[in-house]
């Protein structure tokens, strides 16, 4: 997709950190921010974060899918379990439900999927600490590595996030980006994750890949080299400079 050609984007998981990070980038950016929350409580909030659209929905079990997607040309997907979700929970928003809001993409023609799962998730090999993260939170990892498989089979371009542990840090624009089996592992913020999430649909090199996310430590050696871009389509005549501590120019 060109950075011009995307004016509506609907974000997953809005009420989230990630999420409201996403929210924040891309109100100066995209003509429409559709968000999505289970809570009907929380609307205002993400409103005044940046949403000019709120849907109330649930992923595991939704009724409003088809009209919310309308006319979208990007799914951003921040959803995530808790960790006291693993004993509480037969399904997970990070499977069922993102499996959920991909077939409805799907059919709704949306042109790019992105999900933000986790450092572990996958057969791949992983580092000692990634690998620990994996066997505190299975349960919640399989459902991630589920709707992971699903979208790679699904028929739109895609792009899947794995971040290390993540944090409520200051965008940095400084992350390590490697295929899975880099071995990566470490901290990255929030913020940062949520500009990969809103670039990743405009980004060629981000096209139809999985890639492993931090920022801390950094794995210079073991890094992609990505000319990561940012939509332009909310006021055509000018072009935003997003800054890392939030401000734009």
């Amino acid at each position: 997709m060109d950075p011009s050609d995307v004016e509506t984007v609907f974000v997953a998981g809005a009420s989230g950190g990630t999420g409201r990070a996403t929210l924040r980038l891309l109100s100066s950016r995209v003509q429409t921010v559709r968000a999505l929350t289970s809570s009907p409580s929380k609307a205002d909030d993400l409103r005044a974060a940046g949403a000019d659209e709120v849907v109330v929905d649930d992923l595991l079990n939704p009724t409003a899918l088809a009209d919310a997607l309308s006319d979208v040309d990007a799914v951003l997907s921040a959803v995530g379990s808790n960790i006291t979700d693993v004993w509480a929970r037969d399904e997970y928003v990070d499977g069922a439900g993102t499996i959920n809001l991909l077939d409805e993409a799907v059919d709704a023609g949306v042109e790019a999927f992105v999900m933000e799962s986790a450092i572990g998730v996958g057969d791949e090999p992983a580092s000692p600490l990634a690998a620990a993260f994996d066997v505190l939170i299975q349960p919640i990892q399989r459902a991630k590595a589920e709707a992971e498989a699903a979208i790679r089979e699904a028929p739109v371009r895609h792009t899947i996030l794995r971040p290390g542990v993540l944090t409520n840090g200051p965008r940095t624009d400084t992350v390590s980006v490697a295929e899975p089996g880099a071995k990566l592992w470490g901290s990255v913020s929030r913020a940062d994750v949520a500009r990969l999430l809103v670039a990743a649909p405009v980004t060629p090199a981000a096209a139809d890949r999985t890639l492993e996310v931090v920022a801390k430590p950094s794995f210079p050696k073991r890094s992609l080299d990505i000319d990561w871009q940012l939509p332009r389509s909310r006021g055509s005549d000018t072009i935003t400079v997003d800054t890392p501590d939030g401000g734009t120019q």
